[in-house]
């Protein structure tokens, strides 16, 4: 990932500030200057957020029950440039006809986001509404990726559900959201 320019620096910046100011819900004890102080102390986080902007997450700060804080992506739909993927790679590599163009696990991870699990994805839906329309894939554990399954969750009827696909499925209403720990 390149280093970001002074001008997209200072854009990037201030669009994460807009939205941090437009939406306190999210994160009620934090203050937009320790997020600064966070994101001064590693470069690489700046160029990570600018890539999560770029793919159409609208990346925000969330707090956790703990009080830790991430930039999560907060766009109301799952982010335009990551849909229409597998799960992994190892399911990519399975699929024999029609493959996507990639796998959720390998473009979070090129992107260094951590895909959400069931239980952030569950508090992301307590400070907004995201996925009326879309799916997001989740961290899936083991025992059910070892059964060629994947997680992914939406919410409906006002509810947050958790469901189960074969990890080689992709749609164009199905992609990931991730975070980046701050």
């Amino acid at each position: 990932m390149s280093i970001l320019s002074h001008e997209e620096t200072t854009e990037l910046l201030n669009t994460l500030e807009a939205r941090f100011i437009a939406h306190p819900e999210r994160h009620a004890d934090t203050a937009w200057p320790d997020v600064m102080t966070r994101l001064q102390a590693d470069e690489r986080k700046l160029s990570v957020l600018a890539e999560m902007e770029r793919t159409g997450g609208e990346p925000d700060v969330i707090q956790f029950p703990d009080g830790d804080l991430a930039f999560c992506d907060c766009s109301p739909e799952s982010p335009s440039g990551r849909r229409s993927l597998c799960y992994d790679e190892q399911a990519l590599a399975a699929r024999k006809k029609n493959k996507p163009d990639g796998s959720a696990v390998a473009l979070a991870e090129e992107i260094g986001i951590e895909l959400l699990d069931e239980t952030t994805y569950r508090h992301l839906q307590t400070l907004g509404t995201f996925d009326l329309k879309t799916s997001s894939w989740i961290i899936t554990p083991e025992t059910i990726r070892q059964k060629g399954g994947a997680l992914f969750c939406d919410r409906r009827y006002n509810q947050t559900f958790v469901y189960h696909n074969g990890a080689d499925s992709y749609y164009a209403a199905r992609g990931f959201r991730g975070m980046l720990k701050i």
